[in-house]
């Protein structure tokens, strides 16, 4: 995790590492309940995520990747643009990992995110919403 935070908003920044190296031109940062990628040299792209979207992240590491320290988180979203956020070779991936997961959950609790803007989105549909289900229908209105 960077100790130069010049931005109080910004929790964390890292770069694609390049054998642990940050040569890349990608940069990846979490502030102000927003993941945002960063691409390019001459042309660069911005890709904005807001946190409360996030469904699942899953950790990788190759032995490749624990020799230089680095690790690739894959963001499965609800987002339009980006189904699949990959943060390719970053340091300290297990702790970003957490964070994440708890900026998430902090950001649905904060909104009041009760599972309308998540239903459906992974296809998974409950089966009986009335009755003797434990899901009420109520759960899913604003």
């Amino acid at each position: 995790m960077s100790k130069k935070n010049l931005d109080p908003t910004q929790l964390w920044r890292d770069r694609k590492r390049i054998l642990g190296l940050p040569l890349s031109f990608t940069v990846y940062t979490l502030k102000n309940n927003r993941l945002y990628l960063r691409e390019g040299f001459f042309k660069t792209e911005e890709n904005e995520l807001l946190l409360y979207r996030v469904l699942d992240v899953k950790y990788e590491s190759t032995l490749g990747n624990k020799i230089f320290g680095v690790g690739t988180l894959t963001l499965f979203t609800v987002d339009e643009t980006h189904k699949q956020l990959v943060l390719k070779n970053i340091k300290h991936p297990s702790k970003v990992r957490d964070l994440i997961s708890t900026e998430v959950e902090k950001e649905r609790a904060k909104l009041k995110i009760r599972g309308r803007e998540i239903y459906g989105a992974s296809d998974a549909v409950p089966l009986d919403v009335g009755g003797d289900s434990d899901l009420s229908p109520d759960l899913f209105d604003e």
